[in-house]
């Protein structure tokens, strides 16, 4: 495996830092806010996704028009793809991060505040994706993706519009101002939202962390000779390298999710201690670590299956405008929905 440039694992470990740090402070989690939304009627940490995600868009698109990122090079955007392998792993994704209790990003914030469950579901999710990555899971999954794969000659939102007509450039715009625009709207628009300064604050935060993540994989990792893989914030995937690195580091080299991972964690842990938010919890029962386990598995796989979590899906795949990206976003909506509206309820969610 090729190195990466140092400045790249550098970029990544500090904007992993700030991820760790924001997301402590804040609360910020997907599966936390669909919960308070759908069962209490609090939209505030769903609209603070929004907005980061209205951030996201406007930042990475901007980069992409001023030609300093080639977004057609990333996972999100690459023509051929599989929408029910896809479908598929955000279902389970998104069922899986309610079981748990959190995704895999808010699971590795936990942990720095001493949070020993989501030690146990990063570690199943860091396993059971490297299975479905590369182990026993692998050839099922690679078996799906050859018999269900499509090829899309216009894979993101902007090549939709430009079909119609537009130029490009002028598509890129249309469909930024329009998603990032309606976004932002629906964030602001609330206005115990609008009084949740620090909410605002962090959505606008996190947003902005994903076009460094690109800006630092794209153009400061641009090295003809040594290029990095064009990558931004996302977790299944480089939880399962982290673990791969830490277990066999002589015969792997460090890349920026391992760093932005690494960041992450210590980021958070820092934060805690000069919080005093630090604090060691375990589990309250056996079957409370039984379903927690079973949704990190579900996790794990799912986000092999559908590349990403959500945050890789849901803010990063989103960024780009993907097709694909957002067949996995509803996936991980729907399979939230599931767990926590379907009669089939998972019990005692309010206990985990």
């Amino acid at each position: 495996m090729t190195p990466v440039p140092n400045i790249v694992i550098f970029a990544g470990f500090m904007i992993g830092l700030a991820f760790g740090a924001v997301g402590l402070l804040s609360g910020f989690c997907l599966t936390s806010g669909l919960r308070k939304w759908w069962t209490q009627g609090d939209g505030r940490m769903v609209r603070s996704f929004a907005l980061a995600l209205a951030v996201a868009i406007a930042g990475t698109q901007f980069l992409a028009a001023r030609g300093l990122v080639d977004l057609s090079q990333s996972i999100y955007l690459q023509p051929a793809f599989s929408a029910p392998l896809v479908l598929f792993g955000g279902l389970l994704f998104g069922y899986g991060m309610v079981a748990a209790n959190a995704c895999a990003s808010r699971a590795l914030v936990l942990i720095g505040r001493g949070n020993l469950r989501s030690l146990v579901v990063v570690a199943t999710v860091a396993v059971t994706a490297e299975m479905a990555l590369k182990g026993l899971i692998a050839p099922l999954r690679i078996a799906t993706l050859h018999w269900s794969q499509t090829t899309l000659h216009d894979v993101s939102v902007p090549a939709l519009i430009s079909a119609w007509g537009p130029s490009d450039s002028l598509a890129r715009l249309l469909a930024a101002v329009l998603t990032s625009g309606a976004l932002a709207i629906f964030a602001l628009s609330h206005a115990p939202f609008r009084q949740a300064k620090g909410l605002i604050a962090a959505g606008a935060a996190i947003g902005l962390l994903i076009p460094a993540g690109w800006f630092a994989t794209g153009y400061l990792g641009a090295d003809p000779f040594n290029p990095a893989p064009l990558a931004s914030l996302t977790f299944v995937a480089p939880i399962a390298d982290t673990l791969q690195y830490v277990m066999l580091s002589t015969g792997s080299t460090l890349s920026f999710g391992i760093a932005v991972v690494t960041g992450v964690l210590l980021g958070s842990f820092v934060t805690a201690l000069a919080t005093r938010r630090f604090a060691l919890e375990g589990y309250s029962s056996a079957r409370h670590m039984l379903r927690s386990i079973g949704g990190a598995a579900l996790m794990g796989c799912g986000g092999a299956f559908d590349y990403g979590c959500t945050i890789g899906q849901g803010l990063t795949g989103l960024s780009t405008l993907a097709v694909p990206s957002v067949v996995a976003a509803t996936g991980i909506l729907l399979g939230a929905a599931a767990a926590l509206r379907s009669p089939v309820r998972i019990a005692a969610l309010a206990a985990a």
